[in-house]
């Protein structure tokens, strides 16, 4: 531990702390990480639960790998949750529950150190569980380590290190090699005498002040003779020095351990045996000496490993390629005559093997089975892995490019599927191809590729005789023209593939094409209600096929689209649909959609807040939203819109920054964005120059938004904007899709604007109920008719209205907060700035009733975001806001607070 100390300290510290805490070591191999970690746990108490779990390199076949090996042999484990972690039948997001809840089972209300080692092998499972551990509550120290240099963005590992950075309060120890005192330092501990200044010098050299090279050269001295090693040749390198470890075995032991070096780093007995050919006793005899000297160690029942990673690429290394490939050949004859049903083991040991055929097939069964298990990045792997052989392979480039699509790499699904079409050699293989095209290049911004993809599947069409092929390609076409926002277009090819698919009973086409009408016709109010029947019908059907992605899709269109008249149905068609997208591993809607899900949500309930939060969150957790593409933009405009109902203006500036920096944003989002920032910081100039290019590049959209219009057309009021100016906005932001409701309410806004209080009024009444508008909207519907009320001397009737929209408003800020206020003082009401219309628990939104209640029953953040679908930040940003509201200063006196409500 020479050079530690600190490292150590602060480690111990966040140990016996009593609430949770998390800690990154990195640093080269042989660097002391795990040295460092086991030092730290000889300190512990002996009441704190310790679980200590290790990735290994090819541990993406194996999901959950790091929390099965620090679970391995524990007695408290139930075996039911045990089987269910593994079952892939189970959604992804309940295989995490299940994670979650063996440790909480094996924990307690302990103190706890929970480790992961080598993160940077961690499949993405494990990954994910690392994280959720890390927003428990209770007194636990969560330690992960990593090597920096193996981390790639192909790696589960590096989204996680960019989230637990922005999420958590992270402790990051970087592990420095020693300076040259520290090296005398370790040289006088281990030989127990100072080194002279010549050995201690030459050997920090050779060692390159790495510990682990530095004690094995010492070890490979008898007797720590370190005036010797300045006499003698010293090794020149790590690996040298580890296989003199080594080298005067016994030639059984030498095969043993030259084949465990080989099998991986958990070593099954059975499997060693059958590959060595040793007998048991004999084994047992060889393995007790490896494990004497040091060399492995027994990390479970019948289970070897090698004392440190580096002990094994050593070995390995050492060895001729025809040994290596003869021992590949061994193991995968084990495996394949015991019925292996791990298909990325299989095809490790076939690739070493130069069996090149036997590893295409398990890498195209492989990546097949992990797809439906909704393990995106190991379908990638091993579908990445065959082409290695096999670049031509229809089937393998079909599994890299959907499973690169579903875990958000944009960049490689577009290369795969382009091969895929190109290399395809049947129809089948172009028409599937062509169908993902379509949705890549839509996603990626790349627009002319989408409409060169188009006419492909245009052309193709006229080829095909009726069938399969050809009902694939009327799908994709539908979803084409809808994604182009061509309703009418979308609806026709649709309806086409549906007829093919009836006619030939092609039921996965037949689940395809009603996702593209439903979606189509939800776009249209008049057409809404028939698409939510269509898409809510077609989930169950998806969902019993084994069509997550449909599943998912089809969810995404129902949770976006018309609100539910109950948030509690809001909520479980959200968490539905997350489930199924992380069953199909499809990183968008489980992470970016959830969180704009949850957004939606927190608006019906009118908490602007809330709804902030959720985003903030979302564009924290997803990677692709720090990259180019649709999602990206789509996220970054609703979190702008939601910051200018807050009044945060500068934030909007930050991310119209942002998004000036992606290519292909949609041509009206940067001015639209433009124009309400300059309205609202009073810019005229700024916003009558934002408003000709908005409206120069509304003619050419092909949908329109009364939502949009709603608030340009507010924002342009706010500013001053002559009435003259604000028809020619309706007239172009407005069209007969819109919901009746958002038109009316623009409506009334003009003739305001023009003195024509009596319409507006008559307008305005009529839509202060209105479903499709949020709280927030009809509380500013109500300050409209309270305006017009005053204007005709009826104060009564608008204190009403005024009251009204201070309930609507009650978990609101920014404008309509304002405009409400105004009103108040016109009324003679205090105004909702200077102290709350409503206070104490009437001043609750529901949302946060309902989350009073349950901090009332003792529910922590945690526990409060497993029971309502929501985030523990978002859980957190409720409990202030109820304190707040409640004038209560810590939870236990929430009850209190709602009973003198």
């Amino acid at each position: 531990m020479i050079g530690r100390e600190s490292e150590l300290r602060r480690l111990t510290q966040l140990a016996s702390a009593s609430e949770p805490a998390v800690a990154i070591i990195a640093g080269e191999p042989g660097i002391g990480k795990t040295r460092l970690v086991q030092e730290l746990l000889r300190t512990l108490p002996a009441e704190t639960v310790v679980l200590v779990g290790q990735a290994e390199p090819g541990s993406l076949s194996r999901p959950y790998e790091v929390l099965l090996d620090a679970i391995d042999g524990r007695a408290g484990v139930d075996e039911q949750q045990l089987a269910a972690l593994a079952d892939p039948r189970h959604s992804p997001v309940e295989r995490l529950h299940t994670g979650i809840a063996i440790l909480a089972g094996l924990i307690g209300d302990s103190p706890a150190v929970i480790v992961f080692e080598d993160l940077h092998w961690a499949d993405s499972e494990s990954a994910a569980l690392f994280e959720r551990i890390a927003d428990q509550r209770g007194p636990r120290l969560l330690i992960g380590t990593y090597r920096p240099e193996e981390v790639t963005r192909r790696q589960p590992v590096a989204g996680l290190l960019a989230q637990m950075e922005r999420r958590h309060a992270v402790t990051h120890v970087h592990l420095d090699r020693l300076t040259p005192a520290q090296t005398a330092a370790l040289l006088a501990a281990a030989t127990g005498a100072p080194a002279p200044l010549r050995a201690a010098t030459a050997l920090h050299h050779r060692a390159g002040g790495n510990p682990f090279f530095l004690e094995e050269l010492l070890r490979a001295l008898p007797g720590y003779d370190v005036e010797a090693l300045v006499e003698q040749p010293l090794p020149w390198s790590l690996a040298d020095v580890l296989r003199r470890q080594v080298d005067d075995l016994e030639p059984v032991s030498h095969r043993v351990v030259e084949a465990a070096s080989v099998l991986g780093r958990r070593i099954p007995f059975d499997l060693l045996a059958a590959v060595t050919a040793t007998g048991e006793d004999e084994l047992i005899a060889v393995l007790r000496d490896l494990v004497t000297r040091g060399v492995l160690v027994e990390s479970g029942e019948d289970e070897f490993a090698f004392r440190h990673a580096l002990v094994r690429e050593a070995i390995a290394g050492q060895m001729l390629g025809r040994q290596r490939r003869r021992l590949h050949e061994a193991a995968l004859d084990v495996l394949l005559s015991g019925g292996a049903s791990d298909p990325a083991l299989v095809a490790h040991h076939a690739r070493g093997a130069g069996r090149y055929d036997d590893m295409i097939a398990a890498a195209r069964r492989g990546a097949v089975l992990y797809l439906s298990i909704g393990s995106a990045y190991q379908a990638l792997q091993l579908a990445e892995m065959g082409l290695e052989e096999a670049p031509d392979d229809p089937e393998l480039l079909a599994s890299a490019a959907r499973s690169a699509w579903l875990a958000g790499l944009l960049d490689d699904a577009l290369r795969h599927a382009r091969h895929w079409r190109d290399s395809g050699s049947s129809t089948t293989d172009r028409a599937e191809s062509l169908y993902l095209l379509v949705r890549l290049a839509w996603e990626s911004r790349e627009t002319e590729e989408m409409r060169a993809a188009t006419r492909d599947i245009e052309t193709l069409i006229a080829q095909l005789p009726p069938g399969a092929d050809q009902a694939w390609a009327m799908t994709a076409i539908a979803q084409s023209a809808y994604l182009r926002d061509e309703l009418d277009a979308a609806l026709l090819w649709a309806d086409r593939a549906l007829a093919l698919a009836d006619e030939f009973g092609l039921p996965s086409v037949r689940r395809a094409a009603l996702v593209e009408k439903g979606s189509t016709l939800c776009e249209r109010p008049q057409t809404a209600a028939d698409g939510r029947k269509i898409l809510s019908g077609l989930v169950d059907e998806a969902e019993e096929a084994g069509e997550w992605v449909l599943a998912a899709q089809a969810l995404k269109v129902l949770v976006h689209g018309e609100p539910p008249t109950s948030p509690v149905e809001h909520a479980e068609t959200l968490e539905r649909m997350r489930v199924d997208a992380e069953r199909a591993g499809f990183e968008s809607l489980a992470v970016a959609t959830h969180f704009q899900g949850l957004a939606r949500l927190a608006l019906r309930a009118g908490d602007l807040r809330a709804a902030i939060a959720a985003l903030e969150e979302g564009r924290e957790q997803d990677r692709s939203l720090r990259r180019r593409g649709r999602w990206a933009d789509y996220h970054a405009v609703f979190l702008a819109g939601l910051y200018l109902e807050a009044g945060e203006l500068d934030r909007v500036d930050r991310l119209i920054a942002d998004l000036a920096a992606l290519p292909n944003n949609p041509p009206a989002v940067l001015p639209g964005l433009a124009f309400h920032l300059a309205c609202r910081r009073g810019d005229l100039a700024g916003a009558e120059a934002s408003l000709a290019e908005l409206l120069a590049f509304v003619v050419d959209q092909t949908w329109r938004s009364g939502e949009q219009a709603h608030d340009l057309i507010s924002a342009a009021l706010e500013l001053g904007l002559p009435a003259d100016r604000l028809d020619a906005m309706a007239t172009e932001l407005i069209d007969a899709d819109v919901w009746d409701a958002y038109r009316t309410l623009v409506d009334c806004q003009v003739a305001e604007a023009y003195g024509r209080h009596a319409e507006a009024l008559t307008g305005y009444l009529s839509i202060v109920d209105a479903h499709i508008l949020g709280p927030a909207t009809r509380g500013t519907v109500r300050v409209g008719a309270a305006r017009c009320l005053l204007a005709a001397g009826r104060r009564e009737e608008a204190t009403a209205q005024a009251e009204a929209a201070a309930g609507l408003l009650a978990g609101w800020a920014g404008w309509r907060v304002a405009q409400l206020d105004r009103v108040r003082a016109r009324l003679g009401l205090t105004p909702t700035g200077a102290e709350p219309a409503v206070t104490g628990a009437a001043a609750l939104t529901p949302r946060e009733r309902e989350v009073a209640v349950l901090i009332s029953d003792g529910m922590t953040n945690a526990e409060l975001a497993r029971r309502l679908y929501i985030s523990p930040k978002t859980a957190a940003v409720h409990v202030s806001s109820i304190l707040r509201k409640l004038g209560v200063s810590s939870r236990t006196e929430v009850a209190a607070g709602l009973r003198r409500g």
